[in-house]
């Protein structure tokens, strides 16, 4: 199952879709710390790190971060974890990784959610913030997540959905599609900036319900399932490998 229907205004198969990742993300990685600071009002890493004590991590795990982009939530575990060499990132985009780099010691690799890069029962806790919309396939990326997981791993997925309220939804679709695109223009006067913020909110926008996340996870093998909420927008996907 695609986590969203083909956008073909952007691309015509899911090989393109990926090629079209991470070029966008590439050229935008050096704003995209930015974006995400202000466009969460300042409120992102404290977001993360509250998600991830919720979600169970603690010291002595050792940590996959998914689709880390910039490293936002690789810091957040660190915080926790006070080891930065427990936490692993991984992120397809080179652009991406270069600015984590930067910012963060531990190991960064370049990969897809789709094939990781890691040998069977590998880490403690792996963790997606906000990325799950970009990948191939929900089943398998989900039996990746639980292969590379050890007995007992667990696997956290934040993610943005739409509210299930008329005024809910149509205030996040002016602040994701008109207000953060034009913003995003006028700060970093970059074009592929803009255009990736406008594609974030086509795949919120376009994306499966939770219920079929839920379904999905439960289906590759992880107990326990379960969907978090908070404000009716940030969902907290939950499971644990038995």
């Amino acid at each position: 199952m695609q986590p969203h229907p083909l956008l073909t205004e952007h691309y015509r198969s899911a090989e393109e879709k990926q090629q079209y990742l991470r070029k966008v993300f590439d050229q935008s990685a050096p704003h995209y710390e930015g974006i995400v600071r202000w466009g969460s009002f300042g409120s992102g890493e404290w977001y993360r790190r509250q998600a991830l004590v919720r979600s169970g991590l603690r010291r002595g795990m050792r940590v996959l971060d998914v689709a880390s982009g910039t490293g936002s939530t690789a810091r957040a575990a660190v915080a926790l974890l006070d080891k930065e060499s427990d936490v692993v990132c991984l992120d397809p985009s080179s652009g991406m990784l270069r600015e984590a780099r930067k910012r963060l010691v531990a190991p960064c690799i370049q990969g897809g959610a789709d094939h990781l890069p890691f040998r069977d029962a590998t880490f403690n806790f792996l963790v997606m913030g906000y990325a799950l919309r970009h990948v191939e396939s929900l089943e398998g990326t989900f039996a990746e997540y639980f292969r590379v997981l050890k007995p007992g791993g667990q696997v956290l997925i934040l993610e943005i959905t739409k509210p299930n309220n008329r005024l809910g939804q149509s205030l996040m679709r002016f602040y994701f599609r008109d207000v953060m695109p034009w913003l995003t223009h006028r700060f970093t006067r970059s074009r592929e900036a803009g255009q990736m913020v406008r594609y974030y909110w086509e795949t919120i926008d376009q994306v499966v319900s939770p219920s079929l996340v839920v379904t999905a996870l439960a289906g590759a093998g992880f107990a326990s399932v379960g969907r978090h909420v908070i404000f009716s927008v940030f969902s907290e996907y939950r499971g644990k490998k038995p």
